[in-house]
């Protein structure tokens, strides 16, 4: 298995009171303590399918303007999607499955690209963003996985894992190689020092379950080898090039 980071924005920050001000309010913290932001996806290549997880921006996306103060800012854009999906030496006729961990347009806009992929989402995302057609499964989460109590296995060694909160049909994907545990979280935190502060961002749907997945992952970690594939901070393509196991 090979998994490889699909990079479109780096060198942005976003504030504490983003990134941690969930459940405290913003107020609780500092808007001058900032963090490093960038914007990610992820392609898993497991030698018989390639297998993407979330689609960034379609190209003609306009560049969000770095603006002082502003609590988030991605960056510079280093690619469109499409581009750095190419860079990476793959078409789109060969991805065989999308998993979607959850409906906004930076998780998936490009799904339209590629012809022969089947897209994973949760029924709820699925119902909101109106998706139909053959290529729509729409994800049964009828068995448990590790303290995970609903997922779904898509293929050897990769789930596809109910986890509410920051929409009503997140999901996160997580695949095994090696020994490693790769979760692919979406935007279950926005950063890394957010998951090890135990803190939600502003940005979620059902508060409650965006707790409940957070003290989920937060203990699949604590009780396996995992490597943490963030899609809003550096960290995310880092932690797969080091293949850094996360500690908390």
């Amino acid at each position: 298995m090979t998994i490889k980071a699909i990079r479109m924005f780096d060198g942005g920050f976003m504030n504490q009171s983003f990134a941690f001000g969930g459940e405290e309010g913003k107020d609780a913290f500092d808007e001058q303590i900032i963090y490093r932001s960038s914007l990610q996806n992820f392609l898993i290549d497991t030698g018989k399918e390639v297998i993407l997880v979330d689609t960034g921006f379609k190209p003609e996306f306009p560049v969000p303007a770095k603006k002082l103060g502003a609590p988030l800012y991605m960056g510079e854009k280093v690619a469109d999607y499409m581009e750095a999906f190419a860079a990476l030496g793959y078409k789109p006729e060969q991805v065989t499955k999308i998993l979607i961990t959850h409906k906004h347009p930076d998780h998936t806009d490009c799904i339209g690209y590629f012809p022969n992929a089947k897209i994973y989402i949760a029924p709820e995302d699925a119902d909101a963003m109106k998706l139909e057609g053959e290529n729509i499964v729409r994800a049964q989460y009828g068995e448990a996985y590790k303290n995970f109590p609903g997922a779904q296995q898509v293929t050897d060694g990769i789930w596809f894992i109910e986890a509410k909160g920051h929409t009503k049909g997140n999901s996160i994907v997580i695949a095994e190689d090696d020994g490693l545990f790769y979760m692919f979280h979406g935007d279950v935190t926005y950063c890394d020092a957010a998951l090890k502060a135990n803190k939600l961002s502003i940005v979620f749907e059902d508060k409650e379950a965006a707790r409940q997945t957070l003290d989920r992952v937060r203990e699949f970690i604590m009780q396996n080898p995992t490597v943490y594939l963030s899609t809003h901070c550096p960290e995310g393509y880092e932690n797969l090039e080091l293949k850094r196991v996360m500690k908390l």
